[in-house]
């Protein structure tokens, strides 16, 4: 079953191929530019659990300030963070930056799957997918869309996450010595496009015919996926402090560990911490309503009431206060971005 497969999956690739900045064109050699494996780093991190869609600008404006790792490392974290916002999942900028002072002070990028993996920040995943596209080593790289594709392939029933042992072997008896790292994208091309989660293009997908999945009929139904748990509810306060006539908001810089660390944002009353805020406001004043917002993370939903005041004095603890007309540089977290939008309506 296993010896045509990588053939069969190079030929559609060859074919069918996605054009993104971060890749070369299918079967063509490494590039011999030194920046070459910076920039496959770089997109991998960005990709992680976000769209290609949504990384595309992201990439290209990162690239446009830090055109390679040592310009990266030299930057200050609060501009990188300020970069990546909207961006999401912000533990993967803080690592971003540590992970580029450590291959700068080493002078370059390892190019072995494991010296990779002892770089901050990179997991199993992102180590295999860097030593395959990056340095064309022999690595077995495995996503969620590999993943998906090959426990079909291989109709590997038992559920997530205990049957990822058996889909990553499985991988590993598929990836070939030559050309890994096109046989990586490839299958994650396979696995976006064709092999998806609801309603599979069986009738498009170059291993159809040696799908055990597809053979047995349901090939929808794998990976087994456990239930899923409810997702809890949060309810806290962002608050919208401004002087001279709302010309500047009070910005706090959130601390480095923890939900949207290090970036900026408006002070809250501690959401984050519990399971909802405690609304107390850092000023006494005419604290007034201006609405809330949704927001939705991977493990929790929150509602943010926002209210404002304008004030004379400056809120007790550090911040800055910041033109709210250069509101848009400031890098805020899309939470609290959401959140000035309906203070800045609820002004007039």
């Amino acid at each position: 079953m296993t010896a045509s497969i990588p053939d069969l999956l190079l030929d559609w690739y060859d074919r069918n191929a996605r054009d993104l900045p971060w890749r070369v064109a299918p079967g063509a050699p490494i590039p011999e530019d030194p920046e070459w494996p910076y920039r496959v780093w770089l997109s991998e991190v960005m990709l992680q659990q976000t769209t290609v869609a949504a990384v595309k600008p992201y990439f290209a404006k990162f690239l446009d300030l830090w055109p390679s790792v040592h310009d990266l490392a030299a930057a200050p974290e609060d501009d990188v963070m300020a970069a990546w916002a909207g961006l999401g999942y912000y533990s993967r900028a803080r690592n971003l930056v540590k992970c580029a002072r450590a291959v700068a002070e080493r002078g370059g990028f390892p190019d072995t799957e494991a010296e990779l993996r002892k770089l901050p920040g990179l997991g199993d995943y992102t180590a295999a997918a860097i030593a395959a596209i990056a340095f064309g080593r022999r690595a077995v790289v495995v996503d969620a869309n590999v993943e998906r594709v090959v426990a079909r392939l291989f109709a590997i029933a038992e559920p997530l996450p205990g049957a990822r042992k058996a889909i990553r072997a499985a991988a590993g008896t598929i990836t070939p010595d030559e050309r890994a790292g096109d046989f990586a994208q490839g299958m994650m091309d396979l696995g976006s496009h064709v092999c998806t989660t609801r309603a599979p293009r069986c009738l498009l997908c170059p291993l159809a015919g040696v799908c055990e999945g597809r053979r047995q009929g349901a090939p929808e139904r794998l990976p087994v996926k456990p239930a899923k748990k409810p997702v809890p509810e949060r309810v806290g306060t962002a608050f919208w402090i401004t002087r001279k006539q709302g010309r500047e908001v009070w910005l706090v810089t959130r601390p480095g560990a923890g939900m949207l660390g290090g970036m900026r944002a408006l002070p809250d009353d501690g959401w984050s911490a519990r399971a909802d805020g405690s609304g107390t406001p850092p000023l006494a004043g005419a604290w007034r309503s201006c609405g809330a917002v949704r927001h939705g993370f991977t493990h929790a939903h929150l509602t943010l009431e926002v209210r404002a005041l304008e004030t004379l004095r400056a809120p007790p603890g550090e911040g800055t206060w910041w033109p709210v007309a250069r509101l848009g540089e400031a890098g805020l977290a899309t939470l609290f971005a959401k959140a000035a939008r309906v203070a800045l309506a609820a002004a007039g």
